[in-house]
C-alpha cells in the first residue's frame, strides 16, 4: 500500500491538497463577487425601468387630458351652428390643401 503521507518532492499530499482548494475557494470568491456585481446592476436597471414605466403613465395620462379637451372644444364648434361649420370646412380644406402641397414638395425633394 502506498502512503499518501509521504512527502514527494519535498511537498506532501496534504500541502498539495490544501493549495488546490485555496485555489478553487478563490475561484469561486472571484465568481461569487462577478455575479454580486451583475445582480446589483440588474437590481439598478430594473428600478430605472419602473421609474421610466411611471414616467410614462403620467405622460400619457396628461396627453389624454389634453385631448380629450381638444376633442370637446371640437364637438362644441361643430354642434354650435352654421358660421361654425362654415368655419370648420374651411379649416378643414386649408389642411387638405396644406397637405398636397407638402406631399408635392416632399416628392419633388425626393424625386432629385
Amino acid at each position: 500500500m502506498a502512503d499518501w503521507k509521504k512527502p514527494r518532492n519535498g511537498v506532501s499530499t496534504e500541502e498539495m491538497l490544501d493549495g488546490e482548494n485555496q485555489q478553487r475557494v478563490d475561484g469561486l470568491a472571484n465568481k461569487v463577487s462577478r455575479l454580486r456585481g451583475i445582480a446589483l446592476e440588474l437590481e439598478t436597471d430594473s428600478k430605472d425601468s419602473v421609474r421610466y414605466a411611471d414616467g410614462m403613465g403620467s405622460d400619457f395620462g396628461s396627453a389624454e387630458g389634453l385631448l380629450t379637451g381638444t376633442m370637446n372644444r371640437l364637438s362644441n364648434m361643430v354642434n354650435s351652428g352654421g358660421n361654425n361649420r362654415r368655419l370648420m370646412c374651411y379649416i378643414i380644406a386649408a389642411l387638405v390643401t396644406l397637405f398636397i402641397i407638402f406631399y408635392y414638395i416632399v416628392s419633388r425633394v425626393t424625386a432629385s
